[in-house]
């Protein structure tokens, strides 16, 4: 988004991708209303890409759950769909793209990004979108919970069961210490998520197949939907989520983005439009500011994630804890207009 905003001006920017192709990520199957309409402004239609719709939350605690309207249409869509497409718009509108480039470290003061073939790059300005891993020379100065979650995420390839099922909805089940978002993508497969305390996953030594059993006791649909599903890919995960952090301090040329701005609990489902809003809003900061910018543009951001990175943190409290999560479903069942004002109050929004 930040390279697309630069180059539609006239800047030249230069986007280094780990990756030598396009591939899925952990995090961000799910697209809210407000990342839909930053990527329509950027030329993006992800229903288009074959994304599929979202009108419902099916929300699961046990055996409590509960079905609301979500306040406008969301969607389901891959990151290997939706990272090519913007690579690829981010090309046409005239950034260069550099595939297969490993940054090992960053010398913020200097301005200078190392690759793992030693390259050196030493921008005006450096764009930091490295999601929830570290970099070395750019930490995140995050206060970690004694029992920190690990983020999980599983393909299922769907049955045409599990399609019915799925079908308009996204579904959020919660067990104790964590909770699973499941819903459809472009190509017909289920991108299932998981969001588990350390300890949880310590105590089955890491086995997917302990952990699924385990979970199956607490949360009866996920074991239905997983023996919905025909197959199953092997799984990825990320260690040590920094939920409800944010940043509102950089050095001048050292813009933040995504989550390396701000990490909303993965429930919100919010994630990719703060990815998107923190690109944009960068870029038209240094555009107008130069790398100067940077520290400004920072510290509005962290203004402008802090609403949603509290309620989001107070509603990731609530789901990991059986009886709050089973308390929250019952309300929601008698007042399916608090469901709506919840998904509201943890959107970024579209500038």
């Amino acid at each position: 988004m930040a390279a697309m905003a630069l180059a539609r001006q006239g800047a030249r920017p230069h986007l280094f991708e780990r990756s030598s192709e396009s591939h899925d990520v952990v995090c961000g199957g799910f697209l809210g209303w407000d990342a839909l309409a930053l990527l329509e402004e950027a030329g993006i239609d992800a229903f288009a890409l074959g994304a599929h719709s979202v009108t419902k939350l099916h929300l699961v605690a046990g055996v409590r759950a509960a079905v609301v309207e979500l306040p406008a249409m969301a969607a389901g869509l891959s990151r290997r769909a939706l990272d090519a497409a913007l690579l690829e718009h981010a090309a046409r509108r005239g950034a260069v793209i550099m595939r297969g480039m490993t940054a090992k470290a960053v010398e913020p003061e200097q301005r200078q990004v190392l690759f793992a073939d030693g390259y050196t790059a030493r921008p005006s300005a450096l764009f930091l979108a490295t999601g929830k891993y570290e970099l070395r020379g750019t930490p995140r100065e995050a206060d970690m919970p004694d029992d920190p979650p690990v983020g999980i995420r599983v393909r299922l390839d769907a049955t045409p069961a599990l399609r019915r099922a799925l079908r308009s909805r996204i579904e959020l089940i919660l067990f104790d210490r964590g909770y699973a978002g499941l819903v459809l993508q472009e190509d017909g497969s289920a991108n299932l998520c998981l969001t588990v305390a350390k300890s949880r996953l310590a105590r089955v030594e890491g086995s997917r197949e302990r952990l699924l059993r385990e979970l199956a006791q607490e949360a009866p649909l996920l074991a239905q939907r997983i023996g919905e599903a025909s197959s199953l890919t092997a799984w990825a995960s990320v260690a040590r989520i920094p939920y409800g952090w944010k940043t509102g301090a950089t050095l001048p040329g050292l813009f933040r983005l995504g989550d390396q701005a701000a990490v909303i609990a993965s429930l919100a489902g919010d994630g990719v439009a703060i990815a998107l809003a923190s690109g944009g809003l960068a870029a038209r900061a240094f555009l107008s500011g130069g790398p100067g910018a940077a520290p400004l543009y920072q510290r509005d951001f962290a203004r402008r994630a802090a609403r949603p990175l509290w309620v989001g943190e107070r509603l990731r409290t609530m789901a990991e804890r059986q009886g709050l999560a089973a308390a929250a479903v019952a309300v929601m069942t008698l007042f399916p207009g608090a469901a709506r004002v919840a998904s509201r109050a943890v959107r970024i929004g579209a500038y």
